[in-house]
């Protein structure tokens, strides 16, 4: 997974598909974790799903941690480029009224700046 600094309140995560995406969102949470620096807030998270092609229950509810932990934080998630695989997946679980999602990382950027 490639984790990128898009601002210093932005932060891009491009997810890979199974067996990757466990470990993938596990350094995103450890990430999150980090004290943010004195001053500074914990980021808003993008979360690019281009390269997932499936998602199992343990991938759902790692989803659903780190929505809690952005949401905690006070910041904005953006879920972009769902496949249509993953997208009937998190229809049949109803987690499409749960996240916000966008076509893709340009689409979300301007979503998470507009709100700002």
């Amino acid at each position: 997974m490639a984790l990128t600094d898009w601002s210093d309140e932005i932060l891009i995560a491009d997810l890979n598909d199974e067996p990757s995406f466990s470990d993938d969102i596990d350094s995103l949470c450890r990430r999150l974790d980090l004290a943010p620096k004195p001053g500074e807030a914990a980021p808003d998270v993008i979360l690019n799903m281009n390269l997932v092609t499936y998602l199992n229950s343990s991938n759902l509810a790692q989803l659903l941690k780190v929505r809690k932990k952005i949401s905690l934080a006070g910041r904005k998630l953006r879920v972009c480029a769902v496949n249509d695989a993953v997208w009937s997946v998190l229809m049949t679980t109803g987690l499409d009224q749960v996240f916000t999602f966008n076509d893709d990382v340009s689409m979300s950027l301007a979503s998470i700046q507009m709100e700002a």
